[in-house]
């Protein structure tokens, strides 16, 4: 499920560091998110290197928390969800 390396991280720094380190790097995903949308900026590659910080802190959440499986699951029924809304909103 996680990569070793990101367990280790995890076991190394500690719980409660990494979990202020999702906080942090998501805030960093948004600003960047933020400056390509309202100040017009070329930014990708600060988009692209905050998603998959984000993405190795989101991993360690899970594992954190014992969640993966429970997320997965609610994920599988949001995608429904948004199909479903999707379908809803073509046949307006």
């Amino acid at each position: 499920m996680i990569d070793p390396v990101l367990k280790r991280a995890l076991k190394t720094w500690g719980e409660q560091a990494q979990m202020m380190m999702v906080v942090e790097e998501m805030s960093e995903l948004m600003k960047e998110i933020l400056k390509n949308i309202c100040r017009h900026k070329d930014n990708i590659d600060q988009i692209i290197e905050e998603t998959a910080d984000v993405e190795i802190m989101l991993a360690q959440l899970k594992e954190n928390y014992q969640i993966f499986d429970r997320v997965e699951t609610y994920k599988t029924e949001k995608i429904k969800l948004i199909a479903k809304r999707l379908d809803d909103w073509d046949k307006k």
